[in-house]
């Protein structure tokens, strides 16, 4: 196995994440296998219970796993289907070696970070990167593996050891290191400056670890003398200095890269140059040029909870990406924050509550993604309403669906009181329930998460059709409440479609409205299996309604 490991320096959010995507984009089109790791050095055993206002959002995989949102960048790029261990944590490993200690493993030693947490983190990548992850038989020729936080963190520190320990025991033919790194230029001076670059790498030297790339962020491409003194002063060859500065959108990373000729460094430093080929990249040149010159827009409004922090809503915001990208769009997201719709924002804010029904009612499409509390819900619910009553094509995710069923029930039922036990544990008319297969007490993977299978038992449907007309689809979970089964006969019988269920037939995964052009809500989160050249099937349909081709394209 061939590592690549990618670490960053001076700040956080450079975009390691992505430039490790990128790394694997382009060895992939060199026609080898990737795999990829992400490491993350906070004590939490997965993302599942971190709030998206300070982590982002949790990316769910088909195994269940909650993760970071890093994971879903190596997913969408590399087009692969990775596992619960492909993120390692802090956690974790600590939790696993403790596990050990209980049971005795260590025949009465004293458990120590070297060599025991070491030793534990080597293992853990080395069986990991042998796991499939593109539906291939056999493992990767290469693993991606992307350190997370900033060299120089306490938490850190045994991850840097044991990778130490990990690059002396595979050889320098199987291990190259890419360190990411920041080079800002000052307003007044107006000048590259490389000397934070040149501290981290000092820094990263001292614990062992010597880069063989510097790839360095930047607003503007470095300049050649730039490159010159970063070369003699972090012991890098001018040729490994890959400059990744700001570009119209990240498919041009990869391109970047190709074009510094980073993968024949890359090949030539793993000892792979005899088995790769030239790197083919076409689709994402073609992708990447699409997308800079569409000139259409599409007004989408979303109304969320988590709008503080676009990174909450990222697969959201990449599966409608993909979708208008295919329809020759560009996606104009209006964020709309659910509680400045509600009657009581009215008066305590009356400018922003103006402006997001402004927002609102100028959209084209209406889009209610997933959520957990009751904050902004009957903001939600009045987006919901507007969108059924007013014929605006609207997606509801997980909370989004729940949200219309609410809606639905209060508005054409009458039941007044409808609302989900999450929010009102005594409300006469539970029309949402908590759906007893995960704890209520424990938060973390205690929900119902990853791949599950949907019936489409209605071939007539929008949903069915969207997804080319077939019995069966397999989504990704992450939720607790459910519609309750004991309304939804009534609700079925006022026009709300139930035509989406689980293997039981108890569980309602997707509904539709009839006599509306798009009205779709789906328990599932199907955002997380969009990508670039396959958009999600709900998605690309929510974005044909809202221009109208949506019957044209299903007559198609």
């Amino acid at each position: 196995m061939k590592y690549v490991l990618v670490t960053g320096g001076v700040v956080s959010g450079l975009g390691k994440g992505v430039t490790a995507s990128s790394i694997g984009v382009v060895l992939k089109a060199c026609g080898l296998g990737v795999t990829s790791i992400k490491i993350d050095p906070y004590l939490n055993t997965d993302a599942g219970t971190m709030s998206p206002f300070e982590h982002g959002e949790v990316f769910v995989l088909d195994d269940g796993g909650e993760v970071d949102l890093d994971l879903g960048n190596y997913e969408r790029f590399l087009d692969v289907t990775l596992t619960k261990d492909n993120n390692i944590t802090t956690g974790k490993i600590y939790q696993s070696v403790l596990d050990k200690e209980r049971k005795g493993d260590y025949l009465g030693k004293t458990v120590q970070v070297v060599p025991h947490i070491t030793d534990a983190i080597k293992d853990w990548i080395e069986s990991v990167s042998l796991i499939p992850v593109d539906g291939k038989e056999g493992q990767a020729d290469v693993c991606v593996i992307e350190l997370g936080g900033t060299v120089g963190d306490i938490e850190s520190m045994p991850f840097i050891e044991a990778l130490r320990q990990l690059s002396f025991s595979v050889g320098p033919d199987n291990f190259c290191l890419i360190h990411v790194s920041l080079i800002p230029v000052l307003g007044v001076v107006g000048e590259q400056k490389t000397k934070p670059t040149q501290h981290t790498v000092r820094e990263l030297r001292a614990l062992g670890l010597t880069p063989h790339f510097l790839a360095c962020r930047s607003a503007q491409p470095l300049l050649e003398s730039t490159k010159a003194k970063l070369s003699q002063f972090c012991h890098v060859a001018a040729a490994n200095i890959l400059n990744i500065h700001d570009v119209p959108n990240i498919w041009h990373v990869p391109l970047l890269l190709r074009n510094q000729n980073a993968h024949h460094s890359i090949l030539k430093q793993l000892n792979l140059t005899n088995v790769a080929t030239a790197p083919d990249l076409d689709s994402w040149n073609k992708m990447a040029e699409t997308f800079d010159n569409l000139t259409n827009h599409v007004q989408i409004a979303m109304v969320g909870k988590y709008i503080g922090l676009t990174d909450s809503y990222l697969s959201v915001v990449k599966a409608l990406l993909h979708a208008c990208i295919a329809c020759s769009l560009k996606p104009h997201i209006e964020w709309i924050a659910a509680s400045d719709l509600e009657d009581e924002s009215e008066k305590s804010t009356p400018e922003a509550h103006a402006a997001a029904w402004k927002i609102l009612k100028s959209a084209e499409c209406i889009l209610v993604p997933g959520g957990f509390g009751d904050r902004g819900v009957s903001g939600m619910v009045l987006a919901a309403k507007y969108a059924r009553e007013n014929k605006i094509p609207y997606l509801g995710i997980c909370l989004g669906m729940q949200i219309a069923v609410i809606e639905f029930a209060r508005s054409v039922l009458g039941l007044e009181r409808a609302n989900s036990t999450e929010f009102d544990a005594q409300t006469s008319d539970p029309v949402v329930i908590f759906m007893p297969e995960g704890s209520r007490t424990h938060m973390g993977s205690t929900m119902r998460l990853g791949s599950r299978r949907t019936h489409l038992h209605n071939r007539d449907s929008l949903t069915s059709k969207l997804y080319g007309q077939v019995s069966y689809i397999d989504e990704r979970h992450r939720h607790r409440y459910e519609v309750n089964p004991e309304v939804a006969q009534a609700l079925e019988e006022a026009g709300l479609r139930f035509v989406g269920k689980d293997d039981t037939g108890k569980r309602v995964e997707v509904i539709e409205f009839q006599d509306h052009p798009f009205y779709v809500g789906v328990q599932f989160h199907p955002e997380f299996k969009s990508r670039p050249t396959r958009p999600s099937p709900l998605f690309l349909g929510f974005i044909l309604a809202a221009r109208k081709l949506l019957q044209a394209h299903l007559s198609n």
